[in-house]
Parts: structure tokens; C-alpha cells; sequence
């Protein structure tokens, strides 16, 4: 086989199937040059995917392989482009003995179409899994905590001593009545805000505690008392 000669008539085919897209780099000591390819619907910039494939030929191509490298790739963001010069080397190997560029071409583009056809469903299934995402935390803006019988009983706990009805509640259940004046001592938050009104008024009054003395010391009837409230 005349090497060379096999060479340069792939050439000339090769410049009349791609003519206006090859690129012929160097002829000597042998040819190199780069053919584009780009997936259907590429699009600069918008869609799809492209690149340069780069060959170069050996001494004894095509009874061996040419040297093949990847440029210029674009949207290979679901992919490596090793992968696609693994692809094209691995053609090239169960072509060897007869002239295969335009072969490798063709694979390279059928390879670029069904990693573009992925890529598609890819970006739309990333783009449905962000939206319910986005859907389910909003959700969740609104929802809340949970309630259960367990936490509902922690809160009301602290809320009943937060409001001091535990304390109320503790002297209750053991059967005393408490008076107005205990009721009054009691409840601290009546002493300090009564405290903090005459403090602000610029004078500060002395309480007789005598003055509240039990309903009882009294002799009023608390049942006459409760009526005329």
C-alpha cells in the first residue's frame, strides 16, 4: 500500500464533502487539519454542542490510526471530551487498513447528538427537582411546627408558669383560700408596676400594709363583698 498516495486522495475527497468547514493545518510531514461538528439543534451560544476534531496522519495511516484530538468544545457540561476521543480512537482501531476520517467523523457527530439528547432531559430534570424544591420550602413557610400531644403539653406548661398560673394553681390544690392581701403579695407584677407608677409620678408614696388587712379581721361577710363587686 502507497501511504502517502491513500493519504492525499482522502484529502481531496474530504475538502469537496466539507468544503467551506475543513481546515487543512500542515501538509508536511504529513497532513493535519479539523473538521467541525455540532449537534442538530446547536445554536451559538444558546443551545446544543460543538467542537473541532483534530486529525493528524502517521507514517502508516490508515494501517494505523491517525492522531485524533478534540478543540474548541462547547456545552460539554455533562461530559468529558476524553470521552469522546476515547469513542473516536476506539473506531479507529476497527477500521485500520482502509481510509476511515470520513467514518470517525460520522460517529463523533452521531455521539454528539445522543450526548446532547441527555443533556436536554438532564437540564429539565434538574430544572422540575429545583422547582419542587423551591415549592416544598415555601410550603414550609406556612405549615409551622408540627404539633403533638407532647409538645403541645411542654408549651403549655411553660406558658401556664410564664402567666403564674402554676403557682396559683400549686396553693389552690392545697385547699387554702387565699385573701386579697395574698393575692396582692402574690402577684409581684401588681407591687413592682404600682412601685414604678410612683416612682415616675416623682414622688414615692409609703403603703400601710395594715391598711389591707383580711376580709375577715373585718367581719365582712366575703359573700356581700363578691355581690357588690
Amino acid at each position: 500500500m502507497d501511504h502517502k498516495e491513500e493519504q492525499i486522495n482522502e484529502i481531496e475527497a474530504l475538502e469537496s464533502i466539507y468544503c467551506g468547514e475543513m481546515e487543512i493545518i500542515t501538509t508536511e510531514p504529513y497532513h493535519a487539519f479539523v473538521i467541525p461538528i455540532k449537534s442538530d439543534d446547536y445554536e451559538e451560544g444558546v443551545a446544543g454542542i460543538h467542537c473541532c476534531l483534530r486529525f493528524e496522519y502517521t507514517e502508516l495511516y490508515p494501517e494505523e490510526p491517525p492522531i485524533i484530538d478534540i478543540e474548541t468544545e462547547e456545552d460539554f457540561e455533562f461530559f468529558e471530551p476524553e470521552e469522546l476521543k476515547n469513542h473516536i480512537i476506539e473506531q479507529a482501531n476497527e477500521n485500520l487498513g482502509m481510509v476511515m476520517i470520513f467514518t470517525l467523523v460520522s460517529v463523533a457527530q452521531e455521539w454528539v447528538n445522543e450526548k446532547n439528547d441527555l443533556a436536554k432531559i438532564t437540564k429539565v430534570e434538574r430544572e422540575e427537582k429545583k422547582k419542587l424544591e423551591e415549592e416544598e420550602a415555601e410550603r414550609k413557610k406556612f405549615e409551622g411546627t408540627r404539633v403533638t400531644v407532647e409538645s403541645f403539653l411542654i408549651w403549655k406548661q411553660k406558658f401556664d408558669e410564664d402567666m403564674g398560673f402554676i403557682s396559683k394553681k400549686e396553693i389552690n390544690e392545697k385547699g387554702k383560700k387565699m385573701t386579697g392581701r395574698e393575692l396582692f403579695m402574690l402577684d409581684k407584677s401588681l407591687n413592682e408596676s404600682d412601685l414604678k407608677f410612683l416612682e415616675e409620678g416623682g414622688e414615692f408614696v409609703k403603703v400601710d400594709e395594715s391598711l389591707f388587712q383580711d376580709i375577715e379581721d373585718l367581719g365582712i361577710d366575703e359573700d356581700l363583698v363578691s355581690d357588690e363587686d
